[in-house]
C-alpha cells in the first residue's frame, strides 16, 4: 500500500474532489472524444484516493459517511459526470465486495488505490456453477463503468449445481459476485452512446473461468458480511442509488448554473427583452433553484437518516424506502432542471465551445439509468398506501 495515502492527514473528501474539478473540467471533453477517462484524471484521482472512499477503514480506507460521500460525488459531476459516475460505481462495488470478502483476499484485492472495480448488472443468461472450492462462470455482462482504468472486473449470476439444478444457500437460491482480474476477460469495445461517454463502460465476456470462493462473496447476504459499519448494513443498491442520484445533482447544477450566467448577458432574438429583465426566465430560475435544492435537501435528510439509523442498528424498511424515493425523486427533479436549463440556452446549448451540450447528453443519459425508473416511486406509494407491495431495490 502506498504509504503517501493514507487518510488521517487527507483533507476531506469534498475537499479533495473540488481540488479535481479545474483538471476535470479542462478534460471533459478530450474524455468524451476518447470514451474513456484520461491517463492524467485516472492518475488524479488514485493521487486524492477517490477510489476507496467506502472501503472499510480495516483495509486502508476511508469509510467516509453517506452524505459526505454524496457530497463528494455531487462536487466531481458539477466539473464531469462519467468521472462521478466512474468514481461511484467503482467505491459501492469496491466495498460491498470487501465487506463480504475474508479480509485477507480483500486486502490482496483491494489494497492499492489504483485497482478498483467494475461491472455489469445481473441478468439470467449467465452461469455459475458450483465445483470444489470455488465456481466455474461463462457469461457476457455490458455496462463495465470504467472498466478500461480498473485491474478487477466482477460479474453477477445465480449459482448451479453441476446438474443444472439451482444451488441453495442458508435456505434460498445462492446469488453471488463474483470478481476476477480483467485480463481474464474478453473486452468487446461496444460504448457507442450518448452521454457518459468518458465512463467507457464496455461488454465483457468469461468463459468457464475458475473463481475461488474467497473471490465470490454474497455481499449483501447478512450471514456473509464481515463489516459491520453503517455503510455495508445499508447495502449496495442505496448506495449506488445515493451516488448515482448525487452526479445528477451536480449535472444539473452545473447546466443552472451555465443558464444563469447566459441570462445575465443575452438577449434572445425570441424576445423584445433582454433575458436579464424578461419576468419569465426570473420565475424559471427561481423556480428550478427551488426544485433542484429541495431534491438536494431531501436526498441529504433521508440519507443522514438512513446512515444513523443503519449505525444505531434501527434502519428498518420505511428508512429504506425513505432513501429509495429520495433518490429516484432526485433524479427525476436533477433531470427536470437540466432539460430546462437546455431548452432556456436556445441554440448556444447546442455549441460545441458552450458549456451546455456534452452535459446535457451526460444528463439524458444517466436520467435511463435504472435508479431512476418511476416504478421505485410507484413501490413507495404501494407501501404508504399499505396495499399488496413486493419490496425490492431497497
Amino acid at each position: 500500500m502506498d504509504s503517501s495515502l493514507q487518510t488521517t492527514s487527507m483533507p476531506s473528501a469534498v475537499v479533495r474532489a473540488r481540488g479535481l474539478q479545474t483538471l476535470l473540467d479542462a478534460h471533459g471533453p478530450e474524455m468524451d472524444r476518447r470514451r474513456e477517462l484520461t491517463p492524467e484524471v485516472v492518475d488524479a484521482l488514485v493521487q486524492a484516493d477517490m477510489l476507496r472512499l467506502l472501503l472499510p477503514k480495516s483495509l486502508g480506507g476511508q469509510e467516509i459517511d453517506l452524505l459526505d460521500y454524496a457530497r463528494a460525488c455531487e462536487t466531481l459531476a458539477w466539473a464531469d459526470a462519467s468521472t462521478a459516475w466512474f468514481v461511484n460505481q467503482s467505491n459501492v462495488s469496491s466495498a460491498t465486495s470487501a465487506a463480504a470478502m475474508p479480509h485477507e483476499t480483500a486486502a490482496a484485492v483491494f489494497g492499492d488505490p489504483r485497482d478498483g472495480l467494475a461491472w455489469g448488472a445481473k441478468h439470467s443468461k449467465s452461469r455459475a456453477v458450483r465445483v470444489e472450492g470455488g465456481y466455474r462462470l461463462s457469461g457476457t455482462w455490458s455496462f463495465a463503468s470504467g472498466g478500461r482504468h480498473t485491474r478487477w472486473l466482477g460479474a453477477h449470476s445465480a449459482v448451479q449445481n453441476q446438474d443444472g439444478s439451482p444451488h441453495q444457500r442458508y435456505g434460498r437460491p445462492d446469488d453471488r459476485s463474483f470478481v476476477f482480474l480483467r485480463a481474464d476477460a474478453k473486452i468487446t469495445d461496444d460504448w457507442h452512446v450518448l452521454g457518459l461517454r468518458g465512463t467507457g463502460s464496455d461488454t465483457y465476456t468469461v468463459e468457464d473461468l475458475f473463481v475461488p470462493d474467497e473471490r465470490a462473496p454474497a455481499r449483501d447476504a447478512l450471514e456473509e458480511r464481515r463489516e459491520r459499519g453503517p455503510l455495508y448494513t445499508l447495502q449496495s443498491t442505496l448506495l449506488y442509488a445515493t451516488g448515482f442520484c448525487s452526479v445528477t445533482l451536480g449535472v444539473a447544477r452545473r447546466l443552472f448554473e451555465a443558464y444563469v450566467e447566459l441570462a445575465r448577458g443575452k438577449q434572445s432574438r425570441a424576445s423584445i427583452n433582454a433575458m436579464a429583465v424578461n419576468n419569465a426566465i426570473q420565475r424559471e430560475i427561481g423556480q428550478l433553484e427551488a426544485k433542484l435544492s429541495a431534491a438536494r435537501a431531501f436526498l441529504h435528510e433521508a440519507a443522514r437518516e438512513a446512515y444513523d439509523a443503519a449505525a444505531a442498528g434501527t434502519l428498518d424498511v420505511d428508512g429504506r424506502l425513505r432513501l429509495r424515493l429520495a433518490t429516484t425523486h432526485g433524479m427525476n427533479e436533477a433531470t427536470d432542471v437540466s432539460i430546462a436549463a437546455y431548452r432556456a440556452a436556445g441554440t448556444t446549448a447546442i455549441l460545441d465551445s458552450a458549456p451546455f451540450e456534452r452535459r446535457f447528453r451526460d444528463a439524458m443519459s444517466a436520467s435511463q439509468h435504472l435508479q431512476a425508473m418511476p416504478p421505485h416511486i410507484e413501490m413507495v406509494g404501494r407501501h404508504i398506501i399499505g396495499t399488496d407491495n413486493v419490496l425490492q431495490a431497497i
